[in-house]
């Protein structure tokens, strides 16, 4: 299982975080996904196999949020 974080711009409501957080858990090959409201960071567990890293970056992207960097672990 691979670790992703995600450092966002800003998130202004928390209405954004769940929107965030089911969009990415509804992606195959995430396990867990976990939005920091305060820190504007998404932290997720996923498949390497199945989905990346910058995937799962995309996905915030289309959701019109700005994704300042990608970290993998």
């Amino acid at each position: 299982m691979s670790k992703a974080i995600l450092q966002l711009d800003a998130l202004s409501c928390p209405s954004c975080m769940t929107k965030i957080q089911s969009a990415l858990e509804n992606q195959t090959g995430v396990a867990t996904v976990k939005v920091l409201f305060n820190a504007a960071k998404v932290k997720a567990d996923f498949d390497a196999e199945q989905i990346s890293a910058d995937q799962l970056a995309n996905t915030v992207t289309d959701l019109g949020y700005e994704v300042k960097s990608v970290k993998t672990k």
